[in-house]
């Protein structure tokens, strides 16, 4: 890409408030004229990104370049960009037409009197040209006299729009800008949008929690969350080929498995071998995404696995049935041809949407871990209950708490460095609250067919990632239960004898 197709660059960015990190290692590029949008759930730092390219926010490290200039600590008025916010802040006293031109009154431009550079307001019939030119872009033309409390919410989000283009920006910023309409005005006012991004050529930066607005008007899509990327493409790619479970779960519906090669170009899970198109190594473990609509109903005994609809409902353009296969697995499929309920079918998949994601992690490894002065080992604050002779073949504890090896010598292992790795399924979770036992909220919940996998997020940042089958809520408070002989320990250095 050449350089100058990049209008806006963020390197290295990260925010903190109050010592917690709500934006990471977030590297980005612009392309002059894209409509790209930060999408991502409530929290993910989608807002506090946009709020630092606009200016409110200063990033604790990193830089923010715009055509090639630094203006990482350049203030907001500055910047050749305008923002437009979800509570539109629109002024209540003034009319349309004034509150589209209130920012062009404050306005000074360069000008030449005397054969010297001076700066000028603006002349009142260039301040009305630009204004009647936004009302026309945004379809207001007939309203520049109407007070804004009698405006529909979706007039008022024009005249929000208006007001932010007529300064002539070159990148448009966008807070979830449709988050207050209703689900019809929203759909119109998201056709209004790339129609007037066409119309504009400018940049746009839209943020949104909203899949469908994402999907509908972007030619680039971020997929943030818990201040990180998590993937970056466009739309039929972030659908298409979800890079991780979170971004599988979070645009649109999604069947996701843990699942293992068995052999080339196949995959098993759901207790069947399904022809795949990815080529991994074999008894690689890895998780499986299939789209609903990607799913086949047939007869039993004719698809790659068979089933039973254990519920079916209508959602107007066609029928989601949920099909039990085995003891707990569950498929959801979408189809325009109805099924009774209770009937036994067959599953049918083409390698082609059997998409294979390789696995981020396969187990919670804690490399900063050490031993405390009871033995027990920490997980940053969080303290457990462990068997320590694991870390010496044939050694025991004596009644002092020292390690005692096989040549009867002895090991003080307070403050030992350890690595300590723990299964998904050997944490079990708790919604009693012990004293001093480890705790935690829960940050995450993605089902994976026949379990849910939940991330739980301790006080002091440390994530502990658990298979379960209960369904519990984004935000519970949990207690974190490991039994000693599921913690496995693995030094980091060499124990050295105790000497008294």
């Amino acid at each position: 890409m050449k350089k100058e197709d990049v209008i806006i660059e963020l390197k290295d960015i990260s925010k903190e408030y109050d010592g917690k990190t709500v934006v990471d290692d977030f590297n980005l590029y612009v392309k002059r004229g894209e409509f790209i949008t930060f999408l991502g759930p409530s929290g993910c730092g989608k807002t506090t990104t946009l709020r630092m390219i606009a200016g409110f926010e200063l990033p604790t490290t990193g830089t923010i370049t715009l055509n090639g200039e630094d203006i990482t600590k350049l203030p907001p008025y500055k910047r050749p960009v305008n923002m437009v916010f979800q509570r539109y802040a629109l002024f209540p006293h003034l009319d349309v037409y004034d509150n589209i031109a209130f920012g062009l009154k404050l306005k000074k431009v360069k000008d030449t009197k005397n054969g010297k550079e001076v700066m000028r307001k603006l002349t009142f019939k260039e301040i009305d040209e630009k204004v009647v030119r936004a009302l026309k872009m945004v379809d207001l033309e007939q309203f520049e006299a109407r007070d804004i409390a009698t405006l529909s919410g979706g007039q008022q989000q024009r005249v929000a729009i208006a007001r932010a283009i007529v300064n002539e920006p070159e990148i448009l910023l966008l807070d979830e800008p449709l988050g207050a309409l209703d689900l019809k005005m929203r759909k119109e006012m998201q056709i209004e949008l790339k129609d007037l991004h066409k119309r504009l050529g400018i940049t746009f930066i839209y943020v949104t929690h909203d899949q469908e607005e994402a999907l509908t008007m972007s030619d680039t899509i971020v997929v943030m969350n818990d201040g990180l990327i998590q993937q970056i493409g466009t739309p039929l790619d972030i659908y298409n080929e979800p890079k991780n479970p979170f971004v599988a779960d979070f645009i649109g519906e999604s069947n996701i498995y843990n699942a293992t090669m068995a052999g080339k170009l196949k995959v098993k899970f759901l207790g069947a071998t399904f022809d795949c198109v990815d080529d991994l190594p074999t008894n690689e473990k890895v998780d499986v995404v299939i789209r609903p609509e990607d799913i086949k109903i047939v007869a039993a005994g004719k698809g790659n696995v068979d089933g039973k609809i254990i519920s079916r409902v209508f959602k107007g353009v066609h029928y989601e049935y949920d099909v039990q296969v085995g003891r707990k697995s569950e498929v959801i499929i979408q189809s325009t041809i109805e099924y009774p309920e209770n009937e036994k079918v067959g599953l049918a998949v083409a390698p082609d949407d059997i998409h294979i994601m390789k696995k981020e992690v396969t187990t919670n490894v804690y490399a900063d871990a050490w031993i405390d002065n009871k033995n027990r080992l920490m997980i940053g604050d969080n303290a457990f209950e462990i068997d320590i002779t694991q870390l010496l073949k044939g050694s025991t504890v004596d009644e002092e708490g020292y390690l005692v090896g096989p040549d009867a010598k002895k090991y003080d292992l307070d403050d030992v460095d350890v690595v300590a790795t723990i299964d998904f399924k050997d944490i079990e979770l708790d919604d009693v609250i012990e004293e001093d036992a480890p705790m935690g909220q829960i940050i995450s919940i993605i089902w994976l067919g026949d379990h849910y996998q939940v991330i739980v997020r301790t006080n002091d940042e440390e994530d502990f990632i658990v298979d379960s089958e209960y369904l519990w809520n984004e935000g519970d408070l949990v207690s974190i239960i490991i039994k000693p002989e599921d913690i496995k320990l693995k030094l980091k250095g060499e124990l050295v004898p105790y000497e008294n």
